[in-house]
């Protein structure tokens, strides 16, 4: 009779279970029939809406960039990083990540409604004319830039080479704005830089395009010839100021470095869509030593190499805190109609950490002398200061950003030379460093 109960009792928790799951599948269904008609509801409103602007308003509007700004609202809204390239944009974009373009030379973003130099580029019109970061573009030839948006103020920055393109600029400590004129060319964009500074390899990646890793592994092995196996101590990789870019070049950079393990993980909003990325066999330097430059603005692409080099313990970061952009955009192409940019996942460190608008801390902090007219005026706002950023606990502002054009200033590099030449500095030196020999922990590390 023992053995009949339980049977039975299993028979009626199952088929009560089975009940519950179909009442659960019911209600689930009747939720999302509901959902479903509340937004067709409020399709419907904006429909309503658009045919009463194109019908009644007091002059007869560009019906297609009613639905544009539309669009760019809806994006708008969701993070500072989602939004809408109509078609000549979404070209710009794909020829930008190619590695050249036509234009000035200017990283920009948007912050509170304005236009907002992150870097000009090395050797374009932008940097030998003198912009700096934190410059802000108020006026481009005789339209003032405050009410456009992002891609209607790059468009107006770009137009034939040779062309001339005049710029009000507002600077930071500045009372009165700098008007400069700069001649349009065809920016070519050389992400990787390279010398040789004694038995040291200095390498400055500004930016991770296509040409990025292939431009890393021929300065790589440059600098290992004309250095010399024997001589050469290490590497400072400088990644300062560096925005970002494609992901699978940041990917493929941290892997240069790395023998094996975990270099990123990306979460989205369903598990399976999940990644995983880890390092193939094959460390390009050999095991030399490593030390990476960060400071406020270093986001995206270059905190994923940071970040794994770091947990991995292959490298010393110095300088100060990065941007903390720990977000990943998917770019969709719309069939001809342009492109969405899609903030899809959250990316993490081989530890397991989230770096959105908290940023990478340094092992080492190093503060540059700031001139008297950039005091105070030389910090990022970082991730955590962008309007309507994905939140992330307890969160860290921008941090100094700050490189004087001066080699023999940067007290950040110099520091950098030292630590591989085994000097330790003073005052601005206020963490201990891991060691930059190569090693790897025990095991890797894995998200929590």
């Amino acid at each position: 009779m023992r053995r009949f109960s339980l049977v039975f009792m299993g028979a009626l928790i199952g088929a009560g279970g089975a009940t519950i799951a179909t009442q659960t599948h019911l209600l689930s269904s009747t939720s999302a029939i509901a959902a479903s008609a509340e937004t067709y509801r409020q399709l419907s409103l904006f429909g309503d809406v658009f045919e009463k602007v194109r019908t009644d308003y007091v002059e007869k509007p560009d019906e297609a960039k009613l639905i544009e700004a539309s669009i760019n609202g809806m994006l708008a809204s969701l993070d500072p990083h989602s939004s809408y390239m109509d078609p000549k944009s979404f070209r710009d974009m794909q020829v930008q990540t190619s590695g050249q373009f036509g234009g000035l030379g200017i990283e920009v973003t948007m912050e509170e409604g304005l236009i907002k130099v992150v870097t000009p580029i090395d050797d374009t019109p932008a940097a030998k004319a003198g912009i700096m970061s934190n410059d802000v573009i108020v006026q481009i030839e005789s339209d003032a830039v405050q009410g456009l948006t992002l891609n209607q103020a790059v468009d107006k920055m770009r137009g034939p080479v040779n062309t001339p393109v005049k710029l009000k600029l507002q600077r930071p400590g500045q009372k009165d704005p700098i008007d400069v004129v700069l001649t349009r060319d065809i920016i070519r964009i050389r992400p990787v830089r390279s010398r040789a500074e004694g038995d040291i390899g200095y390498v400055r990646i500004t930016q991770f395009n296509e040409q990025t890793y292939e431009g890393l592994r021929t300065a790589l092995d440059k600098l290992g010839t004309d250095i010399g196996p024997d001589k050469l101590k290490g590497y400072v990789v400088d990644l300062r100021n560096n925005p970002g870019g494609l992901l699978d070049q940041a990917i493929m950079v941290s892997d240069a470095f790395l023998e094996r393990g975990e270099i990123v993980s990306t979460r989205g909003r369903n598990s399976d869509e999940n990644q995983r990325f880890n390092a193939k066999p094959g460390d390009l330097t050999k095991g030399k030593p490593v030390v990476v430059l960060i400071n406020g603005g270093s986001a995206s692409a270059s905190e994923i190499v940071a970040g794994a080099l770091q947990d991995h313990k292959r490298a010393t970061l110095l300088g100060t805190r990065s941007f903390g952009k720990g977000s990943v955009q998917t770019v969709i192409p719309l069939g001809g109609n342009g492109a969405v940019r899609l903030t899809t996942a959250r990316y993490y460190t081989p530890a397991g950490r989230s770096i959105q608008a908290k940023g990478i801390e340094p092992d080492q902090e190093v503060l540059q002398d700031v001139p008297d007219e950039l005091k105070g005026k030389d910090e990022t706002k970082g991730e955590a200061g962008l309007k309507g950023h994905l939140t992330n606990g307890e969160e860290k502002g921008g941090s100094s950003a700050y490189v004087p054009p001066d080699p023999a200033k940067d007290k950040q590099l110099l520091a950098a030379y030292d630590f591989l030449h085994g000097v330790r500095r003073g005052a601005e030196n206020t963490a201990s460093p891991p060691a930059a020999t190569g090693e790897k922990p025990a095991a890797t590390p894995v998200p929590n």
